[in-house]
């Protein structure tokens, strides 16, 4: 079991997309930023703002790239050199359309869905084998309205459930630093009443 050393929120920057269902994976991050006290930081040459997090003799960087979700794997690839930290080390958050809201799983490797931010991680790692949190967000029911569905701000209720999923997935904060992902899926998965 590797620990984690990095985990990447995925989203876009700017106040005009701050509350789309697309920035679900920065929302994690600054909560957990929040929870813990540190502060994000500009990182050019990572293309994004980091924190450094320690826990329970754990460290990790945290990391929003600011380069637009479709550019993600240039911010996740350039602080993954830098710090010789291997895909299986990463845990990227990130928006899920196959997941109604209110969901969150776990799941290490697999394809990109059509998700830009996955895809581009992806490429620049060179191997999709990194862990992912996906925070469901709901699907609009027709693949033409995707990218609409995930640039525009959830209705109420809807971003209530995804806040409650939020919520309920950075408790499992120690087991995901620690590498200790099958307690942590049991704990998530079970929590989610599946």
């Amino acid at each position: 079991m590797s620990d984690i050393r990095l985990i990447v929120g995925l989203g876009n920057p700017g106040p005009e997309y701050e509350t789309t269902r697309h920035n679900a994976g920065f929302w994690w991050v600054e909560r957990l930023a929040a929870a813990h006290n540190v502060l994000f930081n500009v990182e050019k040459k990572f293309h994004g703002l980091a924190a450094r997090l320690r826990l329970d003799g754990h460290e990790a960087w945290l990391l929003k790239p600011q380069t637009f979700m479709n550019r993600s794997g240039q911010a996740v690839g350039a602080l993954a050199g830098f710090y010789r930290i291997a895909p299986e080390e990463i845990l990227v958050v990130h928006d899920e359309l196959d997941l109604p809201p209110g969901d969150a799983r776990l799941k290490k490797g697999g394809g990109h869905g059509g998700h830009n931010g996955l895809k581009d991680i992806i490429a620049q790692l060179g191997t999709p084998d990194f862990w992912r949190l996906r925070i469901g967000i709901g699907h609009p029911g027709d693949k033409n309205q995707v990218v609409d569905f995930v640039l525009h701000a959830a209705r109420r209720e809807e971003q209530e459930q995804i806040d409650a999923a939020l919520e309920r997935s950075l408790p499992l904060l120690p087991q995901i630093l620690a590498g200790d992902f099958p307690a942590a899926m049991l704990k998530l998965h079970t929590r989610m009443g599946k």
